[in-house]
């Protein structure tokens, strides 16, 4: 497995800590009634005996790993400044607030170019990854911490991953509210702004695979595709499975599950994944191909839900093969930033190899 990078922080106070009291709330709602599955998922976890080969598009060779294990350290020196860094640039857009009157606004989100990247030259193309916060996050907060910018860097100086372009978005407006409740009405809405309005914006002005901004251009280059979040960002990201599987193939959920049925403390575990199996198999998702890399910490305060979800999925070997989804602990991680960088960096090189 190749190397892979660190996370951000630009609000680390305010999501870590909005992470840890929802932790510790959330750790006694899922656990009543729930824990027969644990067990379950703790000792898949440590099962590496199935091999996943990972198809991440035509050009390249596939990487086989164990469908489930444990993620491995950042090195020290991909937090370190590289010699070629890549750029960060601010992107606002038209959106319209879905939430509510559905009224024009404007949205902003934050895009990494790569070291090299011309704007003139249009025949090189880049992959891209879009990366969604937590609760109570914002925009651009996975370039705001200084060795998670230095990682991105690093991944590509070193080879470990091709250029490729990295959003950071939001599921916020300016006519949100960011209490519990609210973020997850917003998150449940921001699939169609993401259809509508982010991917378009941002791939229509940038040299990504996508020939055009036509929904048949940018499905024909989800192979290039890449959809990550962390906590309510996780739960986004299961929801961008549901939602837009014809426009993204590769899926990084990182401390969450899947509440397209259900919500917090009302985890319909079984009920979503029967969906999920369902679009799979409706779809012909197996042949067009898809790959999910699933993740979360030991000491991870929501890991309960996550393990509930990991284990259902792992239960239903005919359906999640391990070529595509794979389920991997941090060791001791906590839900914070430490453990996210440490998911990107053990799964960004492995949707790119």
């Amino acid at each position: 497995m190749k190397k892979v990078f660190s996370m951000f922080l630009s609000g680390f106070m305010a999501l870590s800590l909005a992470g840890c009291q929802n932790n510790a709330s959330e750790s006694s709602t899922e656990s009543a009634g729930k824990s027969e599955n644990l067990a379950v998922s703790e000792s898949s976890a440590a099962d590496v005996n199935s091999s996943a080969t990972v198809d991440s598009n035509s050009e390249t060779a596939p990487v086989s790993i164990p469908q489930t294990g444990f993620t491995t350290a950042v090195p020290a020196e991909y937090k370190q400044p590289a010699e070629k860094q890549g750029e960060v640039v601010e992107l606002q857009y038209n959106s319209l607030d879905y939430l509510r009157d559905s009224s024009p606004i404007t949205k902003t989100a934050y895009v990494y170019l790569p070291y090299g990247y011309d704007e003139n030259d249009s025949s090189t193309r880049y992959d891209i990854i879009y990366l969604m916060h937590g609760w109570g996050g914002h925009a651009g907060e996975y370039f705001e911490y200084t060795p998670t910018k230095n990682m991105f860097d690093n991944l590509i100086e070193k080879g470990d991953i091709p250029p490729v372009i990295i959003v950071s978005a939001t599921f916020y407006n300016k006519n949100s509210s960011t209490d519990f409740s609210s973020s997850i009405a917003e998150f449940r809405e921001f699939h169609r702004d993401f259809e509508e309005n982010l991917m378009p914006t941002v791939e229509g002005k940038f040299h990504t695979y996508a020939n055009s901004t036509s929904a048949e251009d940018l499905a024909n280059s989800r192979d290039h595709r890449v959809f990550g979040g962390f906590s309510l960002g996780s739960v986004t990201t299961w929801l961008e499975f549901c939602y837009d599987y014809d426009y993204i193939k590769y899926f990084l959920p990182m401390s969450g599950s899947c509440w397209y049925y259900g919500t917090y403390g009302d985890f319909q575990t079984e009920k979503n994944v029967d969906f999920i199996e369902q679009l799979v198999k409706e779809n012909d998702l197996d042949k067009r191909g898809y790959f999910i890399y699933h993740a979360v910490g030991t000491q991870d305060a929501v890991k309960s839900q996550t393990l509930m979800q990991a284990d259902e999925m792992l239960a239903r070997p005919d359906v999640f093969t391990p070529e595509h989804y794979v389920f991997y602990q941090k060791d001791g991680g906590y839900h914070d930033f430490d453990a996210v960088q440490e998911y990107l960096y053990n799964a960004l090189p492995i949707f790119f190899d």
